[in-house]
């Protein structure tokens, strides 16, 4: 049980003994240095249901407490604040319990735990994935870590954009310009491939507008009667017409992408349970109207278009059916949620990793499955995160002014591999090892840069910025972990026993703190799905442990019970920092 957990059950008994009241909560909060104790008791909120003041309250409450809790020693008040000073066999005791806990602080899933679908990166096929998409498969992966830390069942999912007008522009590009070029051939990885002929269309095509508009075309005519384009859409209608050999240049050149992905996730360290194709589920939603139109949730207009009106929600009206009967973008992620439901009966809710510039597009299709009656629906959650960008400006996919996801995780590991040389630390290490480590650090540095920031924040990203071996930075947290395994493997003692008894320096009284918090940082990092929240406790948790290193002998410490104690915190600190970092997708090293 944590302290507070501890000390709210006593409380309450003190409360209903000493002022006959009943409460639910007890507020806390870290002591002030300035005053002795560990942990502080907010007296306010009792004055509520308690006439009395806040001096005479924490004194009578802290009279009861060092009465009636063998682990309360002390205790202060300070206006409105009752500080508790806790005894160093509490800390001893706790760390005892928890000390060989692999995987302390996560709850396993039970068999009736429920199930949450997340959704994450979601790319179209017409290009490779760039910064955006690393982001977007950063959060969502480790959301879905979190929240299969904190108890719930995961289902990790993505949808593919694998049709449309963006497809058919680099189909059409590699039929005139590609002579037949293939990933083999090239060299290019599929997904690359198929980018450089959506970057040839678009070139292609501005010439054209260039030529028409000299002819005397205005920009907008010049745009619409351009050959390439009118090409594409004809191409766009004989593939949903089912054209034969439209049709399996779409198969052959989006498997090209498809493996292309492949390679990028591996490398990236995220995965997925399931795959859904924008082909297989554009139609989907369409029944889903007729059914919404019979219970009067939505309304067909004169021309044959169905919309439903949410201006009462302070929305608009939004339309869900074009007049030709065709779906919208919102008719089929109506009717996708509702197939992810029948696929996977035990999910209960979903999140939907997206940038927030598709906010109000979630707010109408979560408003509109609660309407149609949906229980799930009231568990829906946009994992909304901003834009990033880097010192030189925005990306332009259309231009190939993206930062290739693959280029930018090769740019990352030379980042290392020139910082790490500049340490010089590397001795005996081979080439390969030393190429493995490079890749762990600069992924480790490119997640924990994107991590740590609140996900709906806009983030500049800066590469050599991330690899910094100081600070708040992916990698020297990955040091310090090291440094630990360094200490451990120079124990060349037994250092397996248990240890009931010892004084503690107070920076092991406040490591053990820190430790205390793991668990609850799990449950609040899944309630807010914010791996913010994960990076910044192992980060304050790693500078925990560095000034207690440099405060106190570990190996060197002359007393047998005292060294053994500050070995085994030490290993217990590098499994949680291990633990924590693998919620984010990040990897340790043993050396560094």
């Amino acid at each position: 049980m944590s302290l507070s957990a501890m000390l709210t059950e006593q409380i309450q008994t003190a409360m209903a003994q000493i002022f006959q009241v009943s409460i639910e909560k007890v507020e806390f909060q870290a002591t002030r240095k300035e005053f002795p104790g560990d942990i502080t008791v907010v007296l306010f909120p009792f004055l509520k249901i308690i006439k009395a003041n806040p001096a005479e309250i924490g004194q009578k409450l802290g009279d009861y407490l060092m009465n009636q809790t063998p682990h309360v020693s002390n205790f202060n008040v300070v206006s409105g604040f009752l500080n508790l000073e806790i005894s160093d066999d509490y800390y001893v005791s706790f760390f005892s319990d928890i000390k060989e806990m692999q995987a302390f602080g996560f709850v396993s899933a039970g068999l009736n735990a429920p199930a949450v679908m997340v959704e994450y990166s979601s790319p179209n096929t017409n290009k490779p994935l760039h910064l955006g998409h690393v982001r977007n498969n950063l959060l969502g992966y480790s959301v879905a870590e979190i929240l299969k830390a904190s108890g719930r069942k995961v289902y990790k999912v993505q949808i593919i954009n694998d049709r449309g007008i963006h497809i058919c522009k680099s189909m059409l590009a590699w039929q005139k310009f590609g002579q037949g070029e293939t990933p083999e051939s090239s060299g290019l990885k599929g997904d690359k491939l198929v980018g450089k002929y959506y970057v040839a269309f678009d070139q292609a095509y501005r010439e054209q507008i260039k030529d028409l508009i000299e002819q005397g075309k205005t920009e907008d005519e010049a745009k619409k009667l351009a050959p390439m384009m009118l090409e594409a859409q004809q191409m766009l209608l004989d593939w949903e017409a089912g054209k034969p050999e439209v049709v399996a240049l779409w198969k052959t050149m989006n498997q090209w992408v498809y493996d292309g992905f492949e390679a990028t996730y591996k490398r990236l360290g995220v995965d997925f349970d399931q795959y859904y194709y924008e082909s297989n589920t554009y139609l989907l939603g369409k029944e889903v109207v007729q059914m919404g139109l019979e219970k009067g949730i939505f309304e067909k207009d004169p021309d044959g278009s169905v919309w439903i009106d949410l201006t009462a929600e302070g929305l608009d009206r939004k339309i869900v059916l074009r007049s030709d009967g065709t779906a919208v973008y919102m008719t089929q992620d109506i009717g996708t949620a509702i197939q992810r439901v029948k696929d996977f009966p035990d999910v209960n809710g979903m999140v939907y990793t997206v940038g927030n510039e598709q906010d109000y597009h979630f707010k109408v299709l979560f408003l509109i499955l609660k309407k149609l009656g949906f229980s799930w629906a009231d568990s829906l959650y946009h994992l909304s995160y901003g834009m990033v960008d880097l010192p030189s400006g925005k990306m332009k996919s259309r231009e190939g002014t993206v930062v290739d996801a693959d280029d930018l995780m090769d740019e990352m590991a030379q980042t290392a591999r020139a910082l790490s040389a500049e340490l010089g630390k590397l001795d005996g290490y081979s080439e390969a090892e030393k190429d493995q480590l490079y890749n762990v650090i600069g992924l480790g540095a490119l997640k924990y840069y994107i991590l740590k920031v609140d996900p709906k924040k806009r983030i500049l990203f800066n590469p050599a910025e991330s690899v910094d071996f100081a600070g708040n930075t992916g990698p020297f947290i990955q040091y310090t972990y090291a440094r630990i395994q360094s200490i451990l493997r120079k124990a060349d003692f037994d250092w397996s026993a248990k240890i009931s008894s010892v004084i503690l320096h107070e920076k092991e009284k406040e490591l053990i703190k820190q430790l205390q918090e793991f668990p609850e940082v799990i449950q609040a990092a899944a309630h807010n799905h914010s791996p913010a929240l994960m990076a910044n406790y192992i980060y304050e948790l790693v500078k925990e442990y560095n000034s207690f290193y440099q405060s106190v002998s570990i190996l060197g410490e002359p007393d047998t019970t005292r060294k053994v104690f500050r070995v085994q915190l030490s290993a217990q600190v590098a499994q949680i920092i291990k633990n924590g970092l693998g919620l984010l997708g990040i990897e340790v090293p043993e050396r560094m």
